[in-house]
C-alpha cells in the first residue's frame, strides 16, 4: 500500500489531508478549552474517520471572534498552512456556530468541520445495526437543521452577482430552504417515533430479563479504554477490539457466569469522549438508557493514559446526565500492567489488565459481593397450603435448588430484602432480630 493512501471497500482512496485548529479562550470552562491533549485526540478522530492530520494551530484569546471564531489574523495563518500542506479540510476542536462555519469555509476555501460534525461522521461509518443507524441519522439531522442556511448561498450568488440579493430574487432560495427545513423536521419526527418503538422493544426485553432474575452489568468508559478487550477477557469471546476511537458503537451483550449459582448479562456500550455533541447523547439514549437499568456499572479507566482523571470525570458527568448516577459502580483501572506508579486502591476499586487477564478473578469476586449486597441466601420449607409463594420466587428470586417433599416444598434461594420480608416466616427456626433498645 502506497503512503498516504488507504483501501476502503477494495477501492483505492486518497486520505484527506487535514489541518486542525483549536481555541483556548479565557471565557471558556476549563474543559471546553483546546489543549495539546485535546488536539492529539482530535488528530486520532481524524485518523479514525479516514483522514490524515498534517498541521495544527491553537489560538489563545479572551473570547471567540463572533464572525470567524479564531480571529481574522489566525484565519489568514490557517489559510497559509492549508496552502503549504495542500490540505483538503480544516477541522476545529470546538463547536462552531452555523454562521462561523460558513464564514470559515468561504475564507479558507476548503471544507470545514467542527468536532461534533467529525464525531457524527465517524458514527455514520461505524453504526452496523438498524438501531445504531437510526440513532446516527437522527443526530445528523439535528446537527444539520440549523446549518441549512449556508448550504443555499449558491442560489443567492446565482440570482445576484453583487453579493446580497436584490428584492425579487430571493424567492427560490428561501422556498427551497423552507422546503428542506420542513422535510428535515418530518424526518426527525419519524426517526424519533422509530426510536420510541426501539425503546418499547428494549423495555419488553428488560422485563423478560427481570422475570428470569438475570442481573445486568454494563461496561462504561472513555473511548479506547479497553471495554471490548475486557468483555473478551471475561467471557472468552472474540469480539473485535482495535486500538482506535469509537470501535464499538452498537451495544454487545454476552452471558457471564460468575460462579455455580450466579450468571449475569455483560453489556459493552459506546465509548464516551469529551465534548460529545449534546444531540448525540440524546440520540443514543435508546442504547445508553440501559445504564440506568443495570444492576452494576463497570467504569473502565485506562490508567496508562496521563489524562485518565479528566477522562473519568467526563464519563462520570455523562453517567449523571443519563440518570444512572445512583447505580452501584465499580471503578475498574485497566492496563495496570503498563502503569509504573502506585495503583489506586479502596472500596469498589479493582486494578486489572484486560489484555493479560491479571485481576480478573478479583473483579469477579467484587462483582459477586456487590450483587449480593442487601440480598439474603436462605433455605425455606414452604407448606403446600402456601405454594402460591413459589410463583413469587420464580419471578423475583434466584432459585438455587427446589424439591417437593412429603412435608412441603424445600427451596434454597437468594432473595431481595423486599422478597425476604414475605418469605422469612418459611425459614425454619427464624426469629426476628431485636433492636438494641428492646429488652432481652
Amino acid at each position: 500500500m502506497r503512503k498516504g493512501l488507504i483501501y476502503i471497500d477494495n477501492t483505492l482512496k486518497k486520505k484527506e489531508r487535514t489541518v486542525l485548529a483549536g481555541l483556548s479562550a479565557a471565557c471558556f470552562d476549563e474543559h471546553e478549552r483546546s489543549t495539546d491533549i485535546s488536539m492529539e485526540e482530535l488528530a486520532a478522530l481524524v485518523e479514525t474517520a479516514g483522514g490524515e492530520a498534517v498541521a495544527m494551530l491553537i489560538q489563545n484569546r479572551a473570547t471567540p471572534d463572533p464572525r470567524s471564531f479564531i480571529g481574522d489574523g489566525k484565519v489568514q495563518e490557517l489559510k497559509e498552512l492549508i496552502e503549504i500542506n495542500e490540505c483538503d479540510m480544516a477541522v476545529f476542536d470546538n463547536e462552531l456556530s452555523p454562521s462561523q462555519m460558513r464564514v470559515l469555509s468561504e475564507d479558507l476555501g476548503v471544507k470545514v468541520l467542527d468536532r461534533s460534525g467529525l464525531i457524527l461522521d465517524i458514527f455514520a461509518q461505524r453504526a452496523q445495526t438498524k438501531e445504531g443507524q437510526l440513532q446516527v441519522e437522527l443526530a445528523q439531522y439535528k446537527y444539520l437543521l440549523p446549518r441549512l442556511t449556508g448550504m443555499w448561498s449558491h442560489l443567492v450568488r446565482q440570482t445576484a452577482s453583487g453579493g446580497s440579493s436584490p428584492i425579487g430574487t430571493r424567492g427560490p432560495g428561501e422556498t427551497q430552504l423552507e422546503t428542506d427545513r420542513r422535510h428535515i423536521r418530518r424526518k426527525i419526527q419519524k426517526l424519533e417515533e422509530e426510536l420510541a418503538q426501539v425503546r418499547k422493544v428494549r423495555s419488553t426485553q428488560r422485563r423478560l430479563r427481570e422475570k428470569n432474575s438475570m442481573p445486568v452489568v454494563a461496561l462504561v468508559g472513555y473511548t479506547n479504554a479497553g471495554k471490548s478487550t475486557l468483555l473478551n477477557c471475561l467471557t472468552g469471546e472474540s469480539i473485535p477490539a482495535n486500538n482506535r476511537l469509537f470501535d464499538t458503537l452498537d451495544t454487545t451483550t454476552r452471558r457471564l457466569r460468575l460462579n455455580e449459582t450466579t450468571e449475569v448479562l455483560l453489556s459493552d456500550t459506546v465509548g464516551f469522549i469529551r465534548k460529545l455533541p449534546t444531540h448525540l447523547i440524546e440520540a443514543f439514549k435508546a442504547t445508553l438508557e440501559e445504564l440506568s437499568y443495570a444492576d452494576v456499572l463497570l467504569h473502565v479507566i485506562d490508567i496508562s493514559n496521563p489524562e485518565w482523571e479528566e477522562q473519568a470525570r467526563v464519563v462520570d458527568e455523562l453517567i449523571r446526565q443519563l440518570g444512572a448516577e445512583a447505580t452501584p459502580c465499580i471503578r475498574l483501572f485497566n492496563k495496570c500492567d503498563a502503569y509504573m506508579g502506585i495503583l489506586p486502591h479502596g472500596d469498589d476499586i479493582v486494578c486489572i489488565s484486560a489484555k493479560t487477564g491479571e485481576g480478573a478473578d478479583v473483579l469477579v469476586k467484587k462483582l459477586l459481593e456487590m450483587l449480593d449486597r442487601g440480598h439474603h441466601h436462605v433455605n425455606l420449607v414452604i407448606p403446600y397450603t402456601d405454594a402460591g409463594i413459589v410463583d413469587t420466587l420464580k419471578r423475583e428470586a434466584s432459585i438455587i435448588n427446589m424439591e417437593y417433599t412429603d412435608t412441603g416444598i424445600e427451596a434454597e434461594v437468594i432473595v431481595t430484602p423486599e422478597v425476604f420480608g414475605r418469605v422469612k416466616r418459611f425459614i425454619p427456626g427464624y426469629k426476628e432480630p431485636k433492636e438494641e433498645w428492646e429488652d432481652d
